[in-house]
């Protein structure tokens, strides 16, 4: 019976130390992903433009293609990648995360240099007018393939910046946070997705055939309001790629040995935060995250010209394809 008692306890005791490490990894995950927030709205304001223009029963469909392609690219491609990086190569960290940063803050940048001018191109896999005479299965592989190809871009940035922010711990326990985070950005991000292209057609259903009157109002109001807020999550989309690609160079600068320009913006934020004393915190995290974006702005500006003239067209070269635009 004691011997019995005794194994009891230590099942007890493995069940504590197992509970506590996933209590630590879903901790973990959830730090880690809220820091990749710019990336993470950006993916989920960028994938509906890929359903648009097709018939309504193929937009869910195609969103889980794309939903999978995502998985396959977190989960096959870069954890094992982002494992290996931190077991062999953790000084290559920062600098990947500085591309990452510097990627979104050219991102950011040639989003508000579009929307001062009339006219955008579509490249192709690209969300453009569609063709008509052509087939549409083939549009649609065209539109999936191209939306997973972003992803896998968008992905990085986001596994990179969760693996950044994992605490370090053994390579199981990093591997299970880096998955959760995965799998949660994923569900969190294509589930949205599928909320809002398919929010019209929820409110259109409403407005015709709602037995009551506020519900038939709701639903002209969703599909009323679904244009402008499209219109607002590019808006914070962009916002969010500025403030936090501007905030992962600043950051990295620190961790290089260059910290005047992250200092100087603490102190002019601690400044801001002091005159306001009633919401200083507020005061000044929005401060800091304006002067992030602003920076991020000023970088992402500075690329423009490197990315379209120099890098496009040497990976074009190197490829055999057409320069990429981008959303």
């Amino acid at each position: 019976m004691s011997g019995l008692i005794a194994l009891l306890d230590d099942v007890a005791a493995i069940a504590k130390v197992a509970a506590a490490s996933v209590d630590d990894i879903a901790g973990q995950a959830a730090k880690a992903g809220a820091k990749a927030a710019g990336a993470v709205i950006d993916d989920a304001a960028v994938t509906p433009k890929y359903v648009h223009g097709f018939d309504a029963s193929r937009e869910l469909p195609i969103v889980w293609r794309i939903a999978k392609g995502s998985f396959r690219n977190k989960l096959v491609f870069l954890l094992p990648a982002g494992l290996l990086l931190t077991s062999f190569a953790p000084w290559a960290i920062t600098p990947l995360l500085m591309i990452g940063g510097g990627y979104l803050c050219f991102e950011g940048a040639e989003k508000v240099l579009h929307s001062f001018t009339s006219t955008r191109t579509h490249p192709p896999g690209k969300p453009g007018p569609s063709d008509p005479g052509g087939d549409p299965r083939h549009l649609e592989e065209q539109k999936a393939s191209g939306a997973i190809k972003t992803d896998f871009i968008l992905s990085a940035e986001i596994m990179t910046i969760a693996l950044a922010n994992i605490p370090k711990s053994n390579i199981w326990i990093e591997a299970a946070t880096l998955a959760a985070v995965g799998i949660g950005i994923t569900v969190l991000v294509y589930g949205s997705v599928a909320l809002i292209v398919k929010a019209d057609d929820i409110g259109l259903h409403m407005a015709e055939q709602g037995r009551f009157s506020l519900t038939r109002n709701i639903g002209l109001s969703i599909v009323k309001a679904m244009p402008g807020f499209l219109r607002l999550l590019t808006t914070v989309g962009t916002a969010a790629m500025l403030w936090v690609g501007g905030s992962i160079i600043i950051h990295g600068l620190e961790v290089l040995g260059y910290g005047w320009l992250g200092d100087h913006i603490h102190d002019l934020a601690t400044a801001a935060g002091a005159a306001v004393p009633q919401a200083s915190g507020i005061v000044e995290w929005t401060a800091k995250a304006a002067m992030d974006g602003v920076f991020g702005l000023a970088v992402g500006a500075a690329l423009i010209p490197l990315a379209t003239r120099v890098i496009q067209p040497l990976w074009s070269l190197v490829t055999g394809s057409r320069p990429a635009g981008h959303h």
